[in-house]
């Protein structure tokens, strides 16, 4: 697809990705890490080496007027008692933030989701979404 040959990833975003995946499967608290494409080379890369263990300092780390990927995985336990460690991608696209950011991001989500390989994409505009999610 035209995406795969415009965006790039490392080898090292895709190692770290393919870690972050298998790493979280056992999580026993949520873990979380920011995503964002370099504007000049359109890499897309991890925005820092944090991994966040609550959605409120990913919330503090979104910017105001710039999109994110955030690769979430948080442990639940099911109505059968049985643990479950869902892993989603929240696709952060502030309503502030410019249209060729929008476009962008929108055009990468989809390679970002396969090569993350996360089963489920949530949208949200803005960071106090995040902190809605936690309550």
């Amino acid at each position: 697809s035209s995406e795969a040959r415009l965006y790039t990833f490392s080898q090292e975003t895709k190692d770290k990705l393919r870690k972050f995946r298998l790493g979280t499967s056992r999580a026993q608290k949520p873990q979380a890490v920011i995503y964002t494409i370099d504007a000049k080379t359109l890499e897309i890369h991890q925005a820092g080496d944090e991994v966040y263990s609550k959605l409120a300092d990913v919330a503090d780390e979104l910017p105001d007027n710039k999109p994110a990927f955030v690769l979430l995985s948080y442990p639940l336990t099911l109505d059968s008692g049985r643990l479950s460690v869902p892993y989603v991608m929240l696709y952060y696209l502030p309503v502030s933030c410019r249209s060729e950011l929008r476009m962008t991001y929108a055009a990468a989500k989809e390679l970002m989701r396969n090569t993350a390989e996360v089963g489920k994409i949530i949208e949200i505009d803005s960071a106090e979404d995040l902190e809605d999610e936690e309550e």
